[in-house]
């Protein structure tokens, strides 16, 4: 049989499809789910668009006569609803049997109807993404418009599942595929026992990806240009392949300058230089760390809470300066931690003389916050739940105001819900991030429409009840983005959705609604993460060691939600997975960066006399990252990179170690200098500033919060505060 002919394809028995007619999924509730397959071939007249037939033989429970069905010729037009009809039986089939196990039987049996794949359609582009087996899906339009759909599988059970939505969605109409829900699959309840992530989720993958085809078979059949591709690297064993300009741009420094290496072991060394820098920082500067970090343990990339531990580490192993490379409420807190810490004598220093900013934490330290927080201040009891990319000076007057608690976008949604559990009525109020904000307040919706069981994964003392009951309670500040995030807006999101729907979905909790629901939902399917840097970080990691464990060759894509810097960590890591792997699957691992043309600037000339030119040691780009204006980021498409992070360039760090120890007192404007300011209570800003975060790491340690703190919001109530 060809490939169109041997499609499972399950039609209705009467054209009128009525109640009294005998279908494939019309099957008695008492069911034999060891019952053989056999398989039957219709003939019609033409226009044919069913060849085969495949049947479940089935006793019935009447005079042990067998179940049996036949099709019938139809038009397109009399296939309105064919999906929902089919689905419906199916679902009904598969729920007739109350064990776990009669279902998955009864899958297997499915698995034996799918017809033979075509061995030349098994090819990457073919691959589904996100499950445990390999699967290969292909598709195409008939003449009549109709989707064709072929699937196979290494697994059995996973032939099952395809078998079953090829029967669905084969010969249904471009816009039927699209309308189906993952949530319509939900019902048909077949999995492995104990729910396995990637099994149970391979109905939701293959959808996905039978989604994908059809709009893009449709698009070509209307005449429409594709979507260009976003940028990516391609990271093998064998190397890194940049495909698109703002790639090649991002991968230039991926393998550092070896002289520059050498050049700041040796400075690092000699004068017991610590670097703590943020994952936002720009790939030149990257490379040229991850390297000397072979050589010299004092360097640390991360994300902003770990920096400042890092560097008291750094201090307890003899390290007499701290370089900082982030913005200034990160040096602020390395300083802050290490003189409560001890290490007083410790000198610390930026990147630049000049202010490096951060629009998060400038939104928290504008009248418009604190107006917000006078507002929490009315309100008791409450708890202030800040960011941890706010000032010191923020901390601690909002320390002051409100019962201030601090924390991460890892941690955040847990510190909120352990505070709802220990101070019964409290009001707490989020800030300054307004898309975080959002997020958890829809993540907080999503769960009441979870069951108690499901609630108390995420939190053992909570239910339905409780999170119905605290949402009223629950405030967030409106005013306040990061200017990378900001830009995963509608544009962005309808690009991914259209292209990469079926890719691994990553994104920081900063970013806007429309790109945490997608990731949301590709979350419930195994397939995205919602988090801080580390989170994404290590949800790239642990994917690619599940390929890696499978042992077949794969091509893993991931869409980058977040600053484009976070690159250089993630290459680095699964290039050390990728060459440490001692079987000899090829896995292909391709990260995706979602920016237009309009996150790229051109320079002004590939001639190195222009002055306008931009060099990479002798290699002149004909592209950079960011827009002209220097933001770095583009409405039309996405976010290049911070601007500000952009600040700590490699000839900064260099500047500042040449110099130290600074005796000329050249690096004054470099320091990050202790607040000598106070608070209207007349305290220490670093001392009230440190509190919050101190109140974080012991809920990190205990997962409960302080007895410090919550004595705090209740003498507040009694207060009247």
């Amino acid at each position: 049989m060809d490939s169109s002919s041997a499609t499972m394809a399950v039609r209705a028995a009467s054209s009128s499809f009525s109640s009294s007619s005998s279908t494939l999924f019309s099957i008695s509730p008492k069911l034999n789910p060891t019952t053989k397959p056999t398989l039957f071939k219709i003939h019609t007249h033409k226009p044919r668009i069913i060849k085969t037939l495949k049947c479940i033989h089935s006793p019935t429970r009447r005079n042990g006569s067998q179940f049996s069905c036949s099709a019938v010729t139809f038009s397109p037009l009399q296939t309105t609803d064919l999906v929902p009809s089919k689905l419906q039986r199916l679902v009904a089939e598969f729920q007739s049997f109350p064990e776990p196990i009669d279902r998955v039987k009864r899958l297997l049996q499915y698995a034996s109807l799918l017809p033979k794949f075509d061995d030349s359609s098994r090819v990457d582009s073919n691959r589904v993404m996100g499950c445990t087996a390999q699967v290969w899906l292909a598709a195409s339009l008939d003449k009549e418009g109709r989707m064709r759909f072929a699937a196979d599988s290494d697994s059995e059970i996973t032939r099952g599942f395809c078998c079953c939505l090829v029967s669905i969605l084969d010969g249904a109409a471009p816009e039927e595929v699209l309308t189906m829900k993952t949530d319509d699959l939900e019902a048909l309840n077949v999995g492995l026992p104990g729910g396995q992530r990637s099994r149970a989720n391979t109905w939701h993958n293959v959808l996905i990806s039978m989604q994908k085809k059809t709009r893009a078979l449709m698009a070509e059949r209307e005449g429409k240009p594709p979507f260009e591709p976003f940028p990516s690297l391609i990271v093998t064993a064998d190397g890194i392949h940049a495909k698109g300009s703002y790639a090649e741009a991002q991968a230039t420094y991926l393998s550092p300058d070896e002289i520059k290496v050498q050049q700041l072991v040796n400075v690092l060394k000699e004068k017991k230089i610590g670097v703590v820098a943020h994952f936002y920082m720009d790939p030149e500067v990257q490379g040229v760390l991850t390297a000397a970090q072979k050589q010299w343990p004092h360097i640390h990339i991360s994300d902003s809470l770990v920096m400042a531990d890092s560097a008291v580490k750094m201090a307890q192993s003899g390290c007499k300066f701290i370089t900082v490379l982030g913005v200034d409420f990160m040096s602020e807190n390395v300083r802050a931690i290490l003189d409560q810490a001890g290490f007083s004598e410790v000198g610390v220093y930026r990147m630049s003389n000049e202010r490096i900013s951060c629009s998060l934490a400038d939104a928290a330290s504008g009248p418009s916050y604190m107006s917000y927080l006078e507002s929490a201040s009315k309100a008791s009891p409450s708890l202030h739940v800040v960011y941890i990319n706010t000032s010191l000076e923020t901390k601690a007057f909002a320390h002051e105001l409100v019962p201030t608690i601090t924390c991460t976008s890892s941690n955040v949604v847990q510190t909120i819900l352990q505070a709802f559990t220990q101070v019964p009525d409290l009001q707490v109020w989020y800030g300054p991030d307004s898309y975080m904000g959002a997020n958890i307040a829809e993540l907080f919706l999503q769960m009441t429409k979870m069951t108690d069981e499901e609630i108390a994964e995420i939190h053992p003392q909570h239910n339905r009840d409780s999170i119905k009951s605290l949402l009223p309670r629950l405030h967030y500040y409106q005013d306040g983005t990061c200017i990378v995030h900001h830009l995963f807006g509608h544009e962005v999101v309808e690009k991914i959705n259209e292209m990469y729907s079926d890719a691994f979905l990553t994104a920081h909790f900063e970013v806007p609604g429309e790109m945490f629901s997608l990731t949301m939902e590709a979350k419930k399917r195994g397939m995205g993460v919602v988090g801080s840097t580390q989170n994404i970080l290590d949800f790239i990691k642990q994917r690619v060691q599940e390929a890696l464990d499978r042992n077949v060759s794969d091509h893993l894509q991931f869409v980058l939600g977040t600053e484009s810097g976070m690159v250089t960590s993630i290459v680095a890591a699964v290039r050390s997975l990728l060459n440490s792997s001692q079987n000899g699957a090829k896995v292909k691992v391709e990260i995706v960066f979602p920016v237009s043309s309009d996150s790229m600037t051109s320079t002004s000339s590939n001639s190195s006399s222009d002055p306008e030119s931009i060099k990479a040691g002798e290699v002149i780009l004909p592209v950079i990252p960011g827009v002209a204006s220097g933001e770095g980021c583009s409405i039309h498409g996405g976010c290049a990179s911070c601007p500000y992070m952009k600040m700590n360039s490699l000839s900064s760090l260099f500047k500042v170690c040449n110099h130290l120890p600074d005796e000329s007192n050249i690096l004054a404007s470099y320091e990050a200098e202790r607040f000598k300011c106070q608070t209207p209570n007349g305290k220490e800003i670093a001392d009230v500033g440190c509190e919050p975060i101190l109140h974080m790491r012991q809920f990190q340690a205990s997962k409960k919060l302080p007895e410090k703190l919550i004595n705090h919001i209740l003498q507040s109530q009694g207060s009247g505060r």
